[in-house]
């Protein structure tokens, strides 16, 4: 997992009024694993009450105010899509949701219920590949879905250009690129489709008068 992803994830659960802790502070290199290094972080609202599940898998910021507690998988392939082929190829990635995880958590955390949220990119393009790879993350656990998309615009949305940030890097690089206007404040019109504005109906071009001139 890449820092910078990890960074991005926690400074948007920050900002949103968690806790946040990562449980493991090293890279294993050279060896798969063991089940309490797959989970990234873990996050921790103190102000929210019972936890309540959104209808939707793709959550938004307003899902995550009925979300108290959770554990939280990242995976930055900003390139890339999530496939459900991915998880033939490294099935290990969604270990953090098992509940040998959560029972590891829960040691730590308590017996309330814990969140599962998974981190990354793209989904695909396909409708159906899309509801695919959403049943697929259901079916092996996962409760809910940020989109890195989510937390780049919530992040961009909350620095102020006339705040200092200099205990983050990266909220004062954001604050950097707003004040040359570099990244602008995300805006409908910005994503959608501009219309093409038709342009106005030409008169039709008029016939010369012909000239009645009698017979020589």
């Amino acid at each position: 997992m890449s820092s910078v992803s990890e960074w991005i994830v926690r400074e948007y659960f920050e900002m949103q009024g968690y806790l946040v802790s990562q449980p493991c502070k090293y890279a294993p290199g050279g060896r798969r694993k063991r089940l309490e290094e797959e989970i990234d972080l873990v996050v921790v609202n103190p102000l929210i009450g019972e936890q309540r599940f959104p209808d939707s898998m793709i959550w938004t910021t307003a899902d995550l105010k009925s979300i108290p507690r959770a554990v939280v998988g990242i995976h930055g392939w900003h390139t890339e899509r999530f496939y459900p082929t991915l998880l033939d190829h490294i099935p290990e990635m969604l270990r953090f949701a098992s509940e040998e995880s959560i029972r590891l958590v829960s040691r730590r955390m308590g017996a309330a219920p814990i969140a599962k949220i998974l981190c990354f990119p793209q989904l695909p393009a396909s409708e159906k590949l899309r509801t695919d790879t959403l049943k697929l993350l259901k079916q092996k656990g996962i409760d809910g879905v940020l989109l890195f998309r989510t937390l780049l615009v919530e992040l961009v949305n909350g620095v102020d250009i006339n705040k200092n940030y200099e205990k983050s890097d990266l909220l004062q690089m954001l604050r950097i690129l707003k004040n040359y206007d570099l990244i602008r404040q995300p805006q409908m019109e910005l994503f959608g489709s501009h219309k093409r504005r038709r342009p106005k109906d030409k008169a039709p071009p008029t016939e010369p008068a012909s000239s009645s001139s009698g017979p020589v």
